[in-house]
């Protein structure tokens, strides 16, 4: 094997996956043109296409395909050992790359993750957050923060967050006028803020339960966000019945400021949980889950 023919395959497995010169190349820390120039130097090496190439999108050949299937486990194998020798340091370092959603961003990693940066300073970390769920291998990361009822079986699953709980209320002025609902399908009588998904488009339903049994309702109002802060402004200002979650309007429930509504119906569920698809991690990414793991799991 030439000098620097495992670099050259590293990048075509990259680009294979990422499907995009653009995005390859900013995983890899290379300019695109740089980037397609090493893939074509590497195909006249080996006498084959392994690129299929239009102006829109980059895709394996069959040819590239099989080179793909080959190289894999030698590549996750050199990367493993890297790995291993990582673990002979004093401190950990390398990147993780991480997918999340805007509540445990708030929440799990504000409060935590500067502090562990501080304290890491060979290890970065990229963030990033959007609701709808990614796959971590064909989306390059290293591991996500999810609600733990969303979170694949087959996925290695540690609690970051305590169980969580959402509820709905709405202002003392907002019930002046009208009678609370006692059922989730009196929920149709009333004017409910709205929550549509970033990615996927479609509007969150307010999940219940009764007598064993989930109900998912699907409500309407005046308004619909994509923003939970702006949702929360419009509760509290009495615009309508906002589901929100318990921890973040205990105090005005408490005061009276928020009046709570179908108490029964909102149980508990799993909070938030990191997970990744191999037992095998680096020391970057096992000091992050050893820094964010739930205490009182």
């Amino acid at each position: 094997m030439r000098r620097g023919d495992l670099d050259d395959l590293a990048a075509f497995a990259t680009v294979a996956r990422a499907r995009s010169f653009t995005r390859a190349a900013a995983e890899l820390g290379v300019s695109p043109s740089a980037l397609s120039h090493t893939m074509k130097a590497l195909e006249t090496r080996l006498g084959v296409r392994l690129l299929a190439r239009t102006t829109r999108s980059v895709a394996a050949t069959a040819a590239g395909e099989l080179l793909l299937r080959s190289v894999d486990p030698a590549l996750a194998q050199v990367t493993n050992g890297l790995a291993a020798l990582a673990d002979w340091r004093d401190a950990p370092s390398g990147t993780i790359r991480l997918t999340t959603f805007g509540y445990a961003a708030r929440t799990i990693l504000a409060p935590r993750l500067p502090r562990f940066l501080l304290d890491n300073p060979g290890v970065s970390v990229e963030v990033i957050v959007e609701d709808r769920l990614i796959d971590l291998v064909s989306g390059g990361f290293d591991a996500g923060i999810r609600l733990g009822e969303t979170v694949q079986r087959d996925m290695i699953a540690v609690p970051v967050g305590p169980p969580l709980r959402t509820v709905v209320v709405g202002t003392p002025e907002y019930f002046a006028h009208r009678d609370p609902p006692q059922t989730p399908d009196d929920l149709a009588d009333h004017v409910c803020i709205n929550y549509r998904l970033l990615g996927g488009g479609g509007l969150l339903p307010w999940e219940f339960t009764a007598n064993g049994r989930d109900i998912k309702a699907r409500v309407s109002g005046q308004l619909i966000v994509n923003d939970e802060v702006l949702a929360a402004a419009a509760t509290r200002a009495g615009a309508g019945l906002g589901y929100m979650m318990e921890h973040d309007v205990t105090d005005e429930i408490a005061d009276g400021r928020l009046v709570q509504v179908l108490a029964e119906f909102c149980t508990p569920y799993p909070g938030c949980q990191l997970y990744y698809p191999d037992r095998r991690v680096g020391p970057a990414l096992r000091a992050l889950i050893d820094r964010l793991r739930w205490q009182d799991a």
